[in-house]
């Protein structure tokens, strides 16, 4: 019998796959992940869910993040001293800067803070190049950038335990960020990689506000939101193979009712639509993979069943390995994925909002990351 007539049998198979289950459980571990996303000063909103995960008692075996969400994801990760919803809030509050008078309503603190971040930089985070010693000069916007990121690495190092990374049983640490001369993502993995504070900061660099790129290795890396700002499909890449329930952190608002009153207004909508969470597809396909492969590994099985001369045994057996690659290297599910959605006031629309620093917004932020986790897990 030739190995072709095995496939009339194709249709059978197919009606038998829609009866089972999309792989094997019980050969497959299983994942917590965390994903944050970046975005600048609301960060600190991350902050204020991880304080309620963790109150929970939620563990995580992967934390995924970019920009000042990989900033997040390796204080939670290594923390200094084991404390990371303590180091993760005293992150926050060092970050935040002072000179922005508390009383003032949202709308205003956004715009001053941002106004005097823009001017004089955070000092714990982003140096404007016009205060660096030995670098004056009045052609500044003829500069590749205007601030610089070392006092930020110097504050990650101290929150941060990067030794600690490595240790098993510690949550993996993905940071991704964008290669800005080849235009793709260059990821780094603490299973794989020995990350440090460089590594962590090279995610938050972001042009459009003028913050300076990291090199690293010779490569010169800008801020992985670039290309994605919500790291779900690299977790799935660095391991296909276990399932997983997943927690994303959704900083920027899919649905916007009111229309932009003004260019201003416009930029945030566009910036808000860019910067959303987009994993829907990646959850999607992750399923259709995994339905693929079962489909595949019964056919697999089926035709192996059978006895074959020794010409089909040698074709067969060309296909074999492929065949295991596929089988043992992919088949990961999202099982569940949990999103806590940061929302904004129907009227409050201001395009920096991702620039103040002012220390009533970040304890706001953190307060309201919180609040909102608790209404998540109690649903």
């Amino acid at each position: 019998m030739q190995i072709i007539q095995y496939f009339k049998y194709f249709p059978i198979i197919v009606v038998l796959m829609q009866k089972l289950p999309t792989h094997d459980n019980k050969n497959l571990s299983f994942e917590t992940v965390l994903v944050l996303q970046g975005g600048g000063s609301l960060g600190a909103y991350e902050c204020g869910v991880y304080k309620t995960l963790d109150k929970h008692g939620i563990k995580f075996d992967v934390i995924a993040g970019t920009s000042m969400g990989g900033i997040n994801a390796a204080i939670i990760a290594g923390s200094k001293k084991d404390e990371p919803s303590k180091s993760l809030e005293d992150f926050w509050l060092n970050l935040a800067e002072t000179a922005t008078p508390s009383f003032l309503s949202q709308d205003k603190r956004a715009q001053l803070s941002s106004m005097y971040v823009s001017m004089w930089g955070t000092p714990n985070a982003f140096q404007p190049i016009w205060f660096i010693p030995n670098l004056f000069s009045f052609l500044y916007c003829n500069r590749p950038y205007l601030y610089d990121v070392e006092p930020l690495k110097k504050t990650v190092k101290d929150y941060v335990d990067f030794d600690k990374l490595k240790n098993l049983d510690r949550p993996r640490l993905i940071i991704t960020t964008t290669d800005m001369q080849n235009g793709k993502p260059s990821i780094f993995d603490s299973k794989y990689d020995k990350i440090d504070a460089t590594h962590v900061v090279a995610g938050c660099g972001y042009p459009f506000y003028g913050i300076a790129w990291t090199e690293v290795s010779g490569r010169y890396l800008w801020d992985g939101s670039l290309l994605s700002n919500t790291p779900l499909a690299e977790v799935i890449n660095a391991s296909p193979i276990c399932d997983k329930k997943v927690y994303v952190v959704d900083l920027f608002p899919h649905i916007q009712e009111c229309i932009p009153k003004n260019m201003m207004e416009s930029w945030h909508r566009a910036r808000d639509i860019m910067d959303s969470d987009k994993t829907d597809h990646s959850v999607r396909m992750s399923k259709i993979i995994s339905r693929y492969l079962s489909l595949i590994k019964n056919m697999h099985d089926f035709i192996e069943s059978f006895q074959l001369d020794e010409k089909e045994r040698k074709e067969f057996e060309k296909i074999e390995s492929e065949y295991h690659k596929l089988a043992c290297q992919r088949g990961a599910v999202i099982r569940e994925i949990i999103r806590v959605k940061r929302q904004e006031d129907g009227d409050s629309h201001f395009l920096f909002e991702n620039a103040d620093f002012s220390l009533a917004t970040i304890k706001q932020l953190i307060s309201d990351g919180e609040k909102d986790a608790e209404k998540v897990l109690s649903t």
